[in-house]
């Protein structure tokens, strides 16, 4: 049955704030993490799966009462009074425009919109105010109709059965919202805090915490296609080769065109055994899913060797196979989760593997050293070196 009323906010508990960069990347986490969800409740709804729309809004109620503890922390409990009730509003408004769409009602649609620019307007003044003078209304208004019209776009694309489309917005979605977390982590914290967040280290956790967690929330919506066979998942299969292709990327930049091409290959595998797995959920195929098990495993010794040798051994094969054995177990519960209809556990499960992939980041990150992120030049963004662009640039 769908929601007619904000997703369920669980009670706030404010809790010391932690460093000022860390709390930038839990920024940009929970907001990549909202336009993830925020997209599946949309589908869902255009497509009339009611059980998963229920599913769906519960994880967001649960994103949303963390990004108000978060907006707590920043700013006290008025302001997050404040926030908590325009946010779940902002995801109501999103779910009746995505109901509009399925009944193809025109008035619908067009009366939900006029409550976005309303909602867009309030979102963009609360954070201008938050930030004192620091980002301008204009500014702050600017980034959540960018934001609110990614969503819109990535329900247009759906519902018109133009899959490419919508999962480009999907992802543009996802990479907007959540560099939009330092955006205004930027503007909202002092200025001593922000230092910390330009540190090289700090900037390499940020980064490669979003690949990671936008490969789990892609390799999930990929599973999903698979267990059901849905006509979107070619599409959704090129959208993670586009992440995947980003991953690469970065191993590159940080490590040379040999490695860059072993981790490629061995990435390639590990998403292939995870869409083998849950095909043969699918179909019921015991034998083929223990293939796809025992596949993967080997494929998480070797990455695990990999990147222990690609950064000088400060990290140990056991420990990185043994992370990846967690990552590849969580995203198999999920997709056994969604092959039984259990949308509210494969919800549970998706939303811990996504904060999961920030863990993992940062180990990677802190084994790759302070001494190779420091090496890292500022800016690159011309060099399209997948989702480190805005940090590294390749000579």
């Amino acid at each position: 049955m769908a929601p007619s009323a904000a997703p369920a906010v669980e009670p706030v508990r404010y809790q010391a704030a932690p460093s000022a960069a860390d709390l930038a990347i839990e920024f940009e986490a929970l907001l990549g993490q909202h336009s993830v969800l925020a997209a599946d409740l949309m589908r869902s709804r255009i497509r009339g799966d009611d059980d998963f729309v229920q599913a769906a809004n519960a994880a967001l109620g649960k994103n949303t009462t963390a990004m108000t503890n978060l907006v707590g922390q920043l700013f006290g409990k008025a302001a997050a009074d404040k926030f908590s009730p325009m946010w779940s509003e902002h995801i109501v408004t999103l779910f009746s425009y995505a109901g509009a769409l399925a009944a193809q009602d025109a008035a619908a649609q067009a009366d939900a919109r006029k409550e976005l620019v309303e909602y867009e307007q309030e979102l963009g003044d609360f954070f201008a105010a938050a930030s004192h003078g620091r980002l301008s209304q204009k500014a702050a208004r600017g980034a959540i109709v960018e934001h609110v019209g990614h969503l819109t776009a990535q329900a247009d694309a759906y519902a018109a059965k133009d899959y490419a489309g919508a999962d480009q917005m999907y992802r543009m979605g996802y990479q907007h919202t959540y560099d939009l977390g330092l955006t205004l982590a930027n503007a909202l914290l002092p200025p001593a805090d922000r230092a910390t967040l330009q540190q090289p280290l700090w900037r390499l956790r940020s980064q490669l915490g979003k690949l990671l967690a936008e490969h789990a929330a892609l390799v999930e919506d990929l599973t999903r296609a698979a267990v059901t066979r849905s006509p979107d998942f070619a599409a959704s299969g090129q959208m993670i080769n586009g992440n995947t292709k980003d991953l690469t990327a970065a191993i590159d930049t940080l490590f040379g065109a040999a490695a860059a091409k072993q981790f490629q290959s061995l990435w390639a595998d590990h998403v292939e055994q995870l869409v083998a797995y849950a095909s043969a959920e699918a179909a019921g195929d015991t034998a083929k899913q223990n293939e796809a098990r025992t596949a993967m495993a080997d494929v998480e010794k070797r990455m695990g060797a990999f990147l222990s040798g690609a950064t000088g051994k400060r990290i140990s094969t056991p420990d990185v196979t043994a992370a990846l054995q967690k990552h590849d177990m969580m995203l198999m519960r999920h997709a056994d989760a969604y092959a039984n209809k259990d949308y509210a556990t494969a919800h549970d499960v998706a939303y811990d593997t996504y904060q999961e992939m920030f863990d993992l980041a940062r180990t990677m990150a802190d084994a790759f050293g302070a001494s190779v992120a420091a090496k890292l030049p500022q800016g690159g963004a011309q060099t399209g070196y997948g989702g480190l662009a805005a940090i590294v640039e390749k000579h």
